[in-house]
């Protein structure tokens, strides 16, 4: 009798260690594979089990969180969704985050370790602390004139602070509302659908992550460089430019509006020459432009505000024909609007080049600073004497040429139009663009860069000009970021 206990009892020995074995198995060898089934909903219920933290912009928030009662509890909430949409981007149930929400997405679920005074406890009960918030760097006054001023358009702006790389303003338009993508109901899938299949596309962000060929806006870029390698050594000698000008090894020949032979710097710049610029790219040489583009951050493959920015390129695999046409901003030559900010913000500088960030820091749900933004890295795009002249001639611009549309009374502007050709045969309709900077006359440095790229199908050709279309806007912008701070 005894032996048959015995043998009973090596056999339930025999299967607890089997079932612990199993346990095991499941629990630690296997866990990541069920923790990553789609049949698995647990990290889910708990994503959704607390509210999301905040996004704040002029210390408040313009994001939130609604209790719905449901499994997936808490759904994200947008304030002013279509104004901050560039910004934030969406936190969606169903299709997961973009922008402001996917970049900082461990910080605004609270799995950030960084939020836990004991990460490791946290592990162990699979609990999470209370979200954190990202605060900003945008000046919603800012922001709202820039949406404003795009209203009804196709087209997107950018705006920094050039001393230290803040962004100010980031919108894109058309824009949408990203509480739209919020739930799992089917009105959330037939939202998706139909912004997807809208053929403005909406959920765009075409201030970084859409370039444009910048048309003459890139001569601040050419001029930079000429100055800089020498080639042009006063703003006010005849540059020896013949109009019209034959592209190099070619017959084609670059037409120009009167008044453009051998046109100093200056005249060339407030009038914006075709053929001086072209010129001028090509006496440079193509190391010496290409340097210069990439020192204001061209061809830069890893740009990041934290989310990504697209690549602004400048060509350098082209013959001399092809470099004349890309010294004037066409050609192969694109830029994002950010990227165009960038280089007004370096004249505005004094040639010094502030990678721009759009997180002023982060905090736990307290408001205590878990990290800062701060500034980042440094780069001298042009010396500090070419930044002097190229604000000159900027200023130039906006006192007496095709920019007196962003003249501000109180402040010294600078800026230079631009209308970009594109399509084949150029048969698309221009791009119109403008960049500038502006200081107050109270205030010791430039405050705001901005530049503004305006796609307008329903305007009439001959009326598509920077001047014209774009600077107003950039005015409104930097009319907003030089107000005095709210009191309070």
């Amino acid at each position: 009798m005894g032996r048959h206990i015995r043998h009973a009892a090596v056999f339930c020995a025999l299967l607890l260690a089997a079932l612990l074995v199993n346990a095991a198995r499941v629990q630690i060898v296997q866990a990541a594979r069920y923790d990553d089934s789609s049949g698995n909903r647990r990290a889910s219920i708990a994503r959704y089990g607390q509210p999301r933290g905040d996004i704040l912009v002029d210390g408040a928030p313009v994001t939130g969180s609604r209790d719905t009662g449901e499994q997936l509890r808490y759904e994200r909430t947008y304030a002013d969704g279509p104004l901050f949409a560039p910004v934030t981007g969406f936190s969606s149930q169903e299709y997961g985050t973009t922008f402001l929400e996917h970049a900082e997405d461990g910080l605004l679920s609270g799995v950030d370790p960084l939020l836990g005074a004991f990460p490791l406890w946290n592990d162990f009960t699979r609990s999470r602390p209370a979200a954190g918030n990202v605060v900003t760097t945008l000046n919603g006054r800012a922001q709202r004139a820039a949406y404003r001023g795009l209203a009804g358009r196709k087209g997107a702006v950018a705006a920094v602070e050039p001393s230290t790389g803040r962004i100010l303003a980031l919108v894109s338009a058309p824009s949408y509302d990203p509480a739209l993508l919020s739930g799992n109901d089917p009105g959330v899938e037939r939202a998706w659908a139909r912004l997807n299949a809208d053929p403005d596309k909406p959920m765009l962000n075409r201030a970084v992550r859409q370039t444009y060929p910048p048309g003459s806006t890139f001569k601040v870029v050419t001029a930079a460089a000429a100055l800089d390698a020498g080639v042009v050594r006063s703003l006010d000698t005849p540059t020896r430019s013949p109009a019209p000008y034959t592209l190099p090894g070619t017959t084609t020949r670059l037409a120009n509006a009167a008044g453009c032979r051998d046109a100093t710097l200056r005249d060339a710049f407030v009038w914006s020459c075709n053929t001086v610029f072209a010129k001028l790219g090509v006496d440079v040489g193509l190391r010496d432009m290409a340097g210069t583009a990439e020192a204001f951050g061209f061809n830069a493959a890893d740009m990041r505000v934290p989310f990504s920015v697209a690549r602004s390129t400048f060509d350098t695999s082209v013959d001399r024909a092809q470099l004349a046409l890309s010294s004037i901003g066409q050609y192969n030559t694109r830029a994002t609007p950010l990227q165009m900010a960038m280089v007004a913000a370096a004249v505005a500088n004094g040639g010094l080049v502030r990678t721009p960030y759009l997180v002023e820091r982060t905090t736990r749900w307290s408001g205590a600073t878990l990290a800062a933004g701060g500034a980042r890295e440094v780069r001298q795009a042009m010396r500090p004497s070419t930044a002097h002249r190229l604000r000159e001639l900027m200023t130039d611009v906006v006192r007496e040429g095709t920019g007196k549309n962003a003249a501000i009374r109180g402040a010294t502007v600078g800026g230079k139009t631009g209308t970009a050709q594109h399509g084949v045969g150029n048969a698309g309709l221009p791009y119109a663009w403008f960049v500038s900077w502006a200081q107050g006359d109270r205030d010791l440095q430039p405050k705001v860069a901005v530049a503004v790229v305006v796609e307008d199908a329903a305007a009439n050709r001959r009326d598509i000009t920077g001047g014209g279309v774009a600077a107003p806007i950039a005015r409104a912008v930097m009319e907003a970021a030089l107000a005095p701070a709210p009191a309070g």
